[in-house]
């Protein structure tokens, strides 16, 4: 009964931090900035930070099945 969530979860973190590298690699190709306000390098750099953390944790949930 706990894989549900646990998929859930998983699908949820992938498309999320899937989601948030693309844009994040769209947005520094077009030298647009990732957050106003910030630094451009530091901006993108935490950005893909959280994209990456998110497919980790997507990866460890979907590993625990």
């Amino acid at each position: 009964m706990e894989s549900g969530p646990a998929i859930f979860a998983g699908v949820v973190f992938a498309l999320f931090g899937g989601a948030l590298l693309v844009w994040t690699g769209v947005r520094v190709r077009h030298r647009e900035p990732v957050a106003h306000g910030v630094s451009p390098i530091a901006s993108a750099t935490l950005a893909g930070t959280a994209g990456v953390v998110a497919l980790g944790l997507a990866a460890y949930c979907l590993t625990r099945l």
